[in-house]
């Protein structure tokens, strides 16, 4: 696999990661975080091979860039199709997202969201 990226990748980084999950986290909604949440700490995990990586960035480059199918900023709806890119990916990569990602993200959304 070469290093180029291509597609919604492209618009991936960790700066625009965290600024749009901080910034949307409560209107997005808990469910919509926590799959992103996997995803990302997933991805930062040495143990996952470069093809999952790549799924997941893809995923998290939607997630991320402002122009998608459904506008985040629509009422109820906005962020259905996101939820469905990273349910997708966490389809996916269900391998890889394990106990340690999954602890980091319940910490993470105990911060945002409360117990």
């Amino acid at each position: 696999m070469t290093s180029e990226k291509s597609g919604f990748d492209q618009n991936y980084s960790d700066q625009s990661f965290w600024g749009k999950i901080s910034g949307f986290a409560l209107s997005a909604g808990k469910e919509v975080i926590e799959k992103a949440l996997w995803l990302y700490y997933a991805a930062q995990s040495p143990n996952t091979p470069a093809g999952a990586k790549a799924i997941i960035y893809t995923a998290l480059g939607y997630f991320i860039f402002p122009l998608d199918a459904i506008p985040d900023i629509t009422p109820v709806v906005g962020y259905a199709d996101d939820l469905g890119a990273l349910a997708a990916a966490v389809a996916a990569v269900a391998i890889h997202i394990d106990e340690n990602v999954k602890e980091k993200t319940k910490q993470k959304l105990k911060d945002w969201f409360g117990d």
